[in-house]
């Protein structure tokens, strides 16, 4: 007696394979219809997804590529020139860079890259410009116009500086660039307003030191306070800062219980200020716990100073 007969699977993958074709006739007639020429016309493979393709409407268009400029170097130097004359800053450089791109071997290549940077400067836009300049220094380090890099390096830097209540991070990039200009340049046509910034420079940032130092200050955050007149003793002796820096390093050791160090400031403090106002005030705070200014050769503070060939004392 034979069994039940078993369920044929030549139905069901009949009926698979063809929603399957079905499938595919639809997804091919989809494709067709965008083209006009039909399914066996795609046009010319320039034409692809170039805006006038077929190809256009499904992938979108594609960004036009500008020629290259084919006119002598000189000739687009030139034009860049003009424009400069015209005040059309951002222009120009794009029409430097322009020399740079298409007669890199030109003799106007090299002068094109400072150009380009000039004019990124004036034109405001201060990162081109230090990027560009500092492309001319590793590509040029040792020519006439290497001076002009490092200084629109440094003014770039300089320019972007808002106030000592601000983060100071332009004010120490552009003073790290002017360092530098003086210490490669020292003779060329920009040290001596370079010299000028780095002071201004320098007084700006201690400034900022002191600033922070005394709102720590307040706060009875000593040790926190000190790390900031430290900077400013140490870094920035030759500032308008410094005095008062001693000073508040002679007040936050004394809250602190450091008095060798509260000393040894205010030995400082009167030895190169004897007759400032801060000195007065290092003066009083120690006389209010019987103590005088006094030099403690083992003191951060002297070792620091550059003027070590004394020994402190009172005050005169």
């Amino acid at each position: 007696m034979s069994g039940p007969a078993r369920p044929s699977l030549a139905t069901p993958w009949r009926k698979r394979r063809a929603r399957l074709m079905s499938s595919l006739l639809t997804i091919a007639v989809l494709l067709c219809v965008p083209f006009a020429g039909g399914c066996g016309s795609f046009g010319s493979f320039d034409s692809l997804g170039s805006g006038g393709g077929p190809l256009s409407s499904i992938f979108g268009k594609k960004d036009e590529v500008e020629p290259l400029n084919t006119d002598p170097a000189h000739v687009i130097y030139g034009q860049a020139d003009q424009m400069i004359d015209q005040g059309k800053y951002k222009e120009a450089a794009r029409q430097y860079e322009e020399v740079d791109i298409t007669h890199p071997y030109s003799q106007e290549a090299r002068r094109a890259i400072i150009m380009a940077s000039y004019a990124y400067y004036k034109a405001g836009k201060y990162d081109e410009a230090i990027s560009s300049a500092d492309r001319y220094l590793t590509l040029h380090p040792g020519t006439k116009e290497a001076a002009m890099a490092q200084n629109i390096i440094a003014m770039s830097y300089y320019e972007q500086i808002l106030d000592s209540k601000r983060d100071q991070t332009y004010a120490r990039r552009s003073l790290a660039a002017y360092d530098k200009l003086l210490q490669r340049y020292p003779s060329s046509q920009y040290a001596a307003n370079a010299g000028n910034r780095a002071r201004i420079l320098r007084d700006l940032i201690a400034a900022s030191e002191m600033q922070v130092g005394r709102y720590y200050l307040r706060r009875n955050n000593y040790l926190a306070a000190i790390n900031r007149f430290r900077t400013v003793v140490i870094e920035y002796q030759t500032t308008e800062q410094v005095e008062e820096a001693l000073m508040r390093l002679t007040e936050a050791y004394m809250a602190l219980g450091i008095v060798n160090e509260a000393q040894t400031a205010a030995a400082v403090l009167g030895h190169n200020f004897p007759e400032g106002k801060w000195y007065k005030h290092a003066y009083k705070l120690l006389g209010q716990r019987g103590l005088e200014p006094q030099n403690y050769q083992e003191s951060w503070i002297s070792r620091a100073w550059k003027t070590q060939s004394w020994t402190g004392g009172g005050q005169t």
